[in-house]
């Protein structure tokens, strides 16, 4: 067992075992607590801290997701996607029988989890292509990191921190990232699909129906 998985204590060993024992029961917990929008100052939190606010961002979620599949014998890896204009999202990576899939959380429904079945990073991170979009409609995915194995932040106590991570996300900034797209066919994009945008905002919590629904009860 790495050391790092050593540091959870017994309930939270025996939590991932028996509850995070697949990549869709990961996602599955992702998706049922709530999104972490950071209202009161942005946050990296731990999967500890994850696992005990029941709150996750995007990078938080990747990284938690990256701890429960290391607990099952996985390496930890996470891969950011980068786009312009626009948010870059992280997501959790894995292989099933030389085929690559991904766990994520995210505002938009789209930008989550992935089967198996993809055979090459770029195939990966190219599903996400018409899911990937800004609120004024643009599709913004332009490119995507190598996968990171977070086995070498172990020295950071990466899965049991009280502190916020931010060297991995410096260094998620700093790695090289291979582009998706040629400019020329950048420059040429039509914005999203109107109803695939309303099926990908439909839990954002600023811009989808859940905010209108508020504001309702609010009566603004």
């Amino acid at each position: 067992m790495p050391s790092a998985v050593a540091e959870l204590t017994a309930h939270e060993l025996a939590k991932f075992r028996r509850q995070f024992d697949t990549p869709a029961k990961v996602q599955q917990f992702l998706d049922d607590i709530p999104y972490n929008t950071e209202d009161e100052g942005e946050t990296f939190r731990s999967p500890r801290v994850v696992l005990r606010d029941r709150t996750a961002n995007c990078i938080e979620g990747a990284v938690f997701a990256a701890a429960a599949l290391r607990v099952r014998g996985d390496p930890p890896l996470i891969m950011d996607l980068t786009a312009v204009r626009d948010e870059d999202h992280v997501i959790a990576v894995y292989r099933r029988r030389g085929l690559w899939g991904a766990i994520g959380t995210s505002k938009f429904t789209g930008l989550r989890a992935r089967q198996p079945v993809y055979r090459t990073l770029r195939e990966l991170a190219m599903s996400y292509f018409e899911h990937y979009f800004n609120l004024e409609g643009e599709l913004t995915l332009r490119g995507h990191g190598r996968p990171v194995n977070l086995a070498r932040f172990d020295r950071l106590h990466w899965m049991t921190s009280e502190v916020d991570l931010w060297a991995i996300a410096e260094h998620l900034e700093r790695i090289p990232h291979v582009p998706l797209l040629l400019p020329a066919v950048a420059g040429r994009l039509a914005g999203v699909d109107a109803r695939l945008r309303t099926a990908d905002l439909l839990r954002h919590p600023t811009a989808g129906p859940q905010r209108r629904a508020r504001a309702s009860r609010r009566g603004d």
